[in-house]
This record gives C-alpha cells, structure tokens and sequence, in this order.
C-alpha cells in the first residue's frame, strides 16, 4: 500500500509540474491586450499602453517573465488583478466567491448524488418496468439539455412569469442592514434557482451511472449464488450489489470537485451569481491573466489532491487496485 501511494504521489506531481509550466504559457497566446483590461477603455493613449506594459513586466522577454512567474508562485504570490486593480488574485479566489461557489455546488451535488443514485437503485432493480423507463427517459432529457438554456427557462417560468425566484444575483442590495437571520433567508432564496438548475444537470449523470453499474453486478456469479442461497431481495440488493456498486461512485464524486471549487460557469452567469465560476468568465473577457492563471493554479491542485484521495480510497477498498 505504502508503495503505491508514493507512486500515484509521484505521478500526481509531475503532473503538476507540468500544469505549472502550460498555466504559464497558455494565457500567452489567447488573444486580448492585458494592458486595455488595466485602463478599461478602448481609446487608450499609446504613451499610458507603454507605462502599464512597464508596470506589469509584459515588455520582458518570455523567459524573463516565466522565471519571475515561477518565482511568484514559490512565495504563494499569484500577482495582482488587472480588472480589480490593487485587489490580490489570492483575495478574489479565496475570499467570498469561493463560499458562493462552494455552497451552491456543493448543495446542489449532494442533493442530485443522493436522488441520482436512489433512482438508479430503483431503476435497476425494477429494469424493463414502466418505471424504469420513465425515469431513465427524465435522466435523459435533463442531462442532455444545455445547462445555460435550462437556467434561462427556470429564470423565465419561476422567475419572470411565476415571481418564485428573483430573477439573480447573490443578495438583495440593502438586505445585509435587516440582520443576519434576514440575510441568510434572502440568500437561499436567490439560491434556489441555479440549485434547480443544477441539480437536473447533474441528476441524469448520476442515475446513469449508478443503473448501469448494478445491472453489470446483476450478472455477477456471487449474485447468482446469494440468491440461490435463499437470501431476501432486500439483502441481495443492499448486502451485495450496492456495496459493490458504490465503488465506481468513488471516482465520479472526485471527479465533481472540479465543479465544486471551481463553480459551473454557464450557471453561475446566467444567474448572476457571484462565485468562482463568474469569476472565470468576467477574466476572459477582459484578459486578466493574472486572475485566470490563479484560477487554473486552484482549480488543478484541487483535481489532483480530490484523485489522489479517490485513488488511495480505492486501494483501501478493493486491495485489487494496489496490487495490480
């Protein structure tokens, strides 16, 4: 076992390494002027470009930039942001859009992760039935339809035509003087809408996932004997398939970190809702490379800690893992 963490360890940092060096790069050669994105205004005198260029060291060589960029990122200092200027990309990442993106997403995979795998449960279970092929036809038209579209028919149908839900943001301007109880109530409230939104996106993909993998243990020679033994449905089902069945989720609930950290972005502009994933689309229209490259910095560790964990939690359960 121990062998085996220290080689998904090793490999887990060469992969970071790598996602170092192409963090650097990559936002080299998107298209946009940084040095517009500082001033804000199309109309900018060549003598302030210059200055601003000066400023943030894009006049050095490539090189010269990468190696102050790495050296930067040793000390922790992801610079400064250029559309939020004297505001440190450190602030802006972890401050209170990373709460914003952390509870919308991380309601909202909790709630689709539980429903989702109930209906792939019952699905299973009752393959062939009425039953299962209405929830597998549901599962399928939500999970195929484009987040950004079915967020703008919620905003519409709840928002516009039934005044269920504001129609976005965060809060209510003014509402944080009302007292926290207040706040709070008004939070949920403009959460409510991209949790719906969401949770159908999600829902279908988890369904899926876990129907198909307990119709793949259905065929297994250990069901065949526990039911031969005479064992309840209800001990089949739990005892033996779902135990067995959950191991494939172990990877899907680490893949979803991405999501978690990192906010749905389509969803959370569509909403407006202040978090991560606003963030990413707010800085690729106004080229703030350092906010970006902080983003893609955050967002790769996070992936890499979350598989290194599914990893070893995989070993821990099926010592297969390890030894193969």
């Amino acid at each position: 076992m121990r062998e085996y963490v220290l080689r998904r360890a090793a490999s887990s940092l060469v992969t970071f390494l790598l996602i170092i060096v192409l963090n650097f790069f990559i936002f080299r050669i998107m298209p946009g002027d940084p040095a517009r994105a500082v001033v804000g205004d199309v109309r900018m005198k060549p003598e302030i470009r210059e200055i601003l260029v000066r400023k943030f060291g894009l006049d050095k060589p490539i090189w010269v930039q990468f190696l102050y960029y790495l050296d930067r990122l040793a000390h922790g200092d992801l610079g400064y942001s250029f559309q939020y200027p004297g505001t440190p990309v450190t602030d802006l990442i972890l401050g209170r859009r990373m709460v914003n993106t952390f509870l919308l997403m991380g309601t909202s995979i909790i709630i689709s992760l539980v429903i989702g795998m109930a209906l792939g449960v019952v699905a299973a279970w009752k393959r062939g039935s009425k039953l299962d092929v209405g929830i597998l036809t549901f599962s399928l038209v939500t999970y195929s339809i484009p987040t950004f579209w079915m967020g703008i028919m919620i905003i519409l149908l709840l928002g516009f035509y039934g005044k269920l839900i504001p129609l976005g943001g965060t809060v209510t301007p003014g509402v944080a003087s009302e007292g926290p109880v207040q706040y709070w109530l008004d939070y949920l409230h403009h959460m409510i809408g991209p949790t719906i939104t969401l949770v159908l996106s999600f829902l279908g993909y988890y369904f899926l996932i876990m129907r198909n993998t307990l119709l793949d243990v259905f065929t297994e020679d250990y069901m065949l004997t526990a039911r031969a033994k005479g064992l309840r449905d209800r001990t089949i089902l739990f005892k033996h398939a779902m135990r067995n069945a959950l191991l494939p989720m172990i990877s899907v609930i680490a893949l979803e970190v991405i999501y978690l950290f990192s906010g749905a972005t389509a969803t959370e502009t569509v909403f407006s809702w202040h978090g991560l994933g606003l963030l990413v689309y707010e800085s690729v229209l106004r080229s703030d490379l350092p906010v970006l490259q902080g983003l893609f910095i955050f967002i790769a560790i996070s992936v890499l800690v979350a598989n290194l964990l599914a990893d070893i939690t995989y070993a821990l359960v099926d010592p297969r893992i390890r030894y193969g």
